[in-house]
């Protein structure tokens, strides 16, 4: 099958078809990780992702932990604080901060690991079609046909995947022109350890301390203005002044800079039979929550256990049908609150203005995302009563397995899982030898840990759950699963 698209999602979504068996290459424009400004933010399931794939432990010594969100006027004086926890119910931190092409690299490494993957740069893919892809050589000019039984488009925000299948994206809020700094400092930089957004109607900004001696710099561009402009020494001056001081004191290198247009919106189609979309390329948000490459890592997690049973004929194709049913509803969630957290943020004057950034601080101390997500789900899985697990991720603590502790999915291992505090019977028992979950108990004899996955059992009236490898209850002793799968 073919990825297109190299970025962290593309090879993401590629890793984890491996990990279920399935040769697939991976194209890309660029022969290198993507080197300007993205992507900077990470929270617990995102993380979790990455821990699946098998990068966790690395991705935590390329980044750091944000103590959470700070909301300043336009004099930079806080009036509300987010705080988020070092450790959050994915068993990761709720806020960590990187530099993506260090992500990238690790992505990248940790895919050459698998040898039934390619991954080629240098190629664009140029069209789509029945079998497979069309794709051009960028050195060569050489054009070639490649087959392939699926096609993920990870190709970015003008994905030509996206085109190919007469998707359209359907944007919720007008475009936003932001101007992005990359700075190394070798001197570290007063910072209370999270990230700053400043509520300026004049000029929105975002200042943070990414790892190391990196800092990142957002400016809200104004009518006329262009990256050009901005980027002159005399103007970045006075931008990052505030932060910086006396640029002209050899403190801060300029390492890139980049404008960006910020836009909110999702596909209006997510699959056309075996072509399927995911990330940028499905939804673009707006960096208030910073939820836009958590999103693209939640797209992979969700669809590649999917793929991969209709690819080995475990499954047919309508298994492919909830992917759209399950992500759109939750991107459509999220794209939502970061246009409002972002208005109320960044926009208005005076009373208006002053009424509304409080209301953006208390949207913004809310679970939002993950309570989003479970709403969405909860749609997707029918009306059930809120006391249900159905449809909801299972949290993930430090358990005891023997002697040795582990995370818990690092227990429950890739595939199905079947977690109980006690006998089984019935359909989901029955469905769960079916699928080949792995049967884990809590409580001895099995794992144990602080008493995490018994209240959240408790919280369902459940005493076993069945779960699927994205970690998402399929299915309660309660209530059997709602889907066919073999």
């Amino acid at each position: 099958m073919i990825v297109a698209g190299a970025g962290p999602v593309g090879v993401a979504a590629a890793t984890l078809l491996a990990q279920h068996g399935i040769a697939c290459t991976v194209l890309d424009r660029h022969r290198e990780p993507y080197p300007l400004p993205r992507a900077v933010h990470l929270d617990g399931a995102a993380i979790r992702v990455l821990q699946q794939i098998g990068v966790a432990d690395a991705f935590a010594a390329i980044s750091r932990t944000a103590a959470g969100l700070r909301l300043l006027d336009g004099r930079l004086r806080p009036f509300a604080v987010v705080d988020r926890a070092p450790t959050g119910a994915d068993g990761h931190p709720e806020s960590a901060l990187f530099d993506q092409p260090a992500l990238e690299r690790l992505l990248r490494a940790n895919l050459a690991r698998y040898p039934h993957v390619t991954l080629r740069g240098g190629v664009e893919v140029t069209g789509v079609g029945p079998g497979g892809v069309a794709v051009t050589d960028l050195g060569t000019g050489e054009r070639q046909r490649l087959t392939a039984a699926a096609v993920l488009g990870c190709d970015g925000a003008a994905s030509t995947v996206r085109a190919a299948i007469g998707a359209r994206l359907r944007e919720v809020a007008a475009p936003q022109r932001w101007f992005v700094v990359d700075v190394r400092c070798p001197r570290p930089l007063p910072t209370w350890g999270g990230i700053d957004q400043v509520c300026d109607p004049r000029r929105a900004a975002t200042f943070l301390h990414v790892t190391g001696d990196r800092y990142r710099f957002e400016f809200r561009m104004l009518p006329g203005e262009t990256p050009q402009d901005l980027a002159r020494p005399e103007c970045l001056g006075r931008l990052t002044a505030p932060w910086l001081g006396d640029s002209a004191d050899g403190r801060s290198t300029v390492l890139r800079s980049a404008g960006y247009t910020f836009r909110a919106g999702t596909a209006d189609r997510w699959r056309h039979g075996r072509t399927l979309l995911l990330g940028d390329a499905a939804h673009l948000t707006p960096p208030f929550v910073g939820q836009g490459l958590g999103l693209g890592l939640g797209d992979a997690h969700n669809l590649a256990w999917r793929l991969a049973a209709v690819l080995r004929g475990d499954a047919g194709d309508d298994l492919l049908d909830g992917y759209e049913r399950e992500r759109a509803g939750h991107a459509r969630s999220v794209i939502r609150t970061a246009v409002r957290v972002g208005r109320a943020m960044t926009g208005g004057n005076g009373a208006v203005a002053a009424l509304r950034r409080p209301m953006a601080a208390a949207v913004l101390r809310l679970p939002a995302v993950r309570a989003r997500e479970a709403a969405a789900m909860a749609v997707h899985y029918g009306s059930r009563r809120g006391s249900d697990l159905i449809g909801t991720r299972c949290p993930q603590p430090w358990v005891h397995d023997g002697d040795v502790k582990r995370r818990l999915d690092d227990v429950l291992g890739p595939g199905f899982a079947l977690l109980r505090s006690g006998p089984v019977a019935g359909d989901v028992l029955t469905r769960a030898r079916v699928l080949g979950a792995r049967e884990v108990r809590i409580g001895r004899p099995g794992i144990t840990d602080d008493g995490t996955l018994e209240r959240w059992l408790r919280s369902g009236r459940a005493s076993a759950v069945l779960l699927r490898p994205d970690r998402i209850v399929m299915g309660t002793d309660r209530h059997a699963p709602w889907y066919s799968y073999r």
